[in-house]
């Protein structure tokens, strides 16, 4: 059996966007149009959480303004790595003294976190397209609680090329 070597990773962007993350998952029947291009009835879907346009907006702004920081080409293509770190808000009712883990469905799915995320970026332009992403590492956590948390809600987006520099 052979082993392929680790690609050796460049990071790109950074991106910090402050808000409350909101998972991208599951949509809603919200009746029939028809489509004006096909001449079919066609179902219509919405999403269920109203925080999800706001939160890529977040993201999408955040992007932008890391791509003017950054000077670099965009959108960034080929094989990508995103490390993202969301900071979640703490119930009122977890311990104070104590670390605890936003395991609770108040703090979003991670795997529903990272759609709507990805989508932010990709709206940027930051990304050819976030099919391009083939890695990822995902930590939700709340204010302070972790090495990259931010003191409030958002997320820290850290974006690396997969290979030689270029």
């Amino acid at each position: 059996m052979t082993t392929v070597p680790l690609l050796e990773r460049h990071l790109r962007l950074t991106i910090v966007a402050h808000g409350r993350p909101a998972p991208q998952g599951s949509k809603k029947y919200a009746g029939h149009r028809l489509n004006a291009a096909s001449g079919r009835m066609s179902a219509v879907l919405v999403e269920q959480s109203k925080r999800v346009k706001p939160w890529r907006a977040l993201v999408t702004n955040a992007a932008m303004n890391a791509m003017l920081d950054h000077r670099l080409d965009y959108p960034l293509d080929g094989p990508l790595e995103a490390d993202i770190i969301f900071t979640v808000l703490k119930p009122a009712s977890a311990p104070k003294r104590r670390r605890t883990w936003p395991t609770t469905r108040h703090s979003g799915d991670v795997d529903k976190l990272i759609r709507s995320t990805f989508d932010g970026i990709a709206d940027a332009g930051a990304v050819a397209d976030d099919s391009r992403i083939i890695r990822v590492t995902a930590t939700k956590t709340f204010p302070d609680e972790h090495p990259d948390a931010l003191d409030q809600p958002g997320a820290i987006i850290r974006l690396y090329t997969l290979g030689d520099p270029s």
